[in-house]
């Protein structure tokens, strides 16, 4: 029993184990289940998969990764009043300002002084979502802190955004109480092999858990199951 516990301590999963796992069937109309094969040592895993919260983190995180926002131009360009380095990093990151819906526009004449040379000329627009300068002084401090790496393909979004990709994720998600074929569960499943953090949805909901090894399963069902033998002398 301490072996198995602590074997249940150290389980770990790879984003590669995904490609791997065989579908069991749908439980209760909101789950996956699906086994991960085991090694020569080990059996196979049982897993338990949300259908919806695993869904929706995939659709999230496509969201995060290819969406640009729309904008609307404002009636007088704003000048922003900036310090040098705030400056600097809006100057570097005008792509990622972009795709988060802000336009800015840089003086390069050289007639404005440093911190007063940019100026913003729209503001993302969205039915759900009212966005102002707080959202654009959000995303600089983000990118202050956490500078984007040139090879990475991530794009920071600021708190309102994210919050905005979640609701629409979460629409556009495989719901509960919906019937999956087995095609359909196999693509919830591989997609969560292809995403960065697969392990929760965004509003934080776990998106599986372990239920056992299936060779703990055939010994319990082995011992319940053993005929009972009776002293008849």
């Amino acid at each position: 029993q301490d072996e198995t516990g602590e074997e249940r301590l150290t389980l770990t999963v790879n984003k590669g184990d995904f490609s791997r796992m065989r579908i069991t069937g749908q439980f209760n109309l909101g789950f996956i289940l699906a086994t991960r094969p085991g090694g020569d040592s080990s059996g196979d895993e049982l897993f338990i998969i949300d259908q919806h919260a695993s869904d929706e983190k995939y659709n999230f995180e496509r969201l995060q990764a290819e969406t640009e926002l729309q904008h609307q131009r404002l009636v007088q360009p704003r000048t922003l009043e900036l310090t040098a380095v705030e400056e600097e990093i809006v100057i570097e990151n005008l792509r990622i300002f972009e795709k988060n819906g802000f336009r800015i526009s840089v003086d390069n004449s050289g007639e404005e002084p440093i911190g007063r040379r940019c100026k913003l000329t729209a503001l993302p627009v969205s039915r759900e979502v009212v966005f102002d300068t707080r959202d654009l002084e959000e995303l600089i401090a983000m990118l202050g802190e956490s500078p984007p790496s040139a090879t990475s393909d991530f794009i920071p979004r600021p708190s309102k955004v994210r919050r905005l990709f979640a609701m629409r994720a979460c629409r556009s998600s495989t719901m509960i109480g919906k019937t999956l074929t087995t095609t359909q569960m196999e693509r919830i499943v591989r997609h969560m092999g292809t995403i960065d953090k697969p392990w929760n949805c965004p509003h934080g909901r776990p998106t599986m858990r372990h239920l056992m090894t299936l060779d703990e399963w055939d010994e319990k069902y082995n011992e319940y199951n053993q005929p009972k033998i009776t002293n008849l002398t």
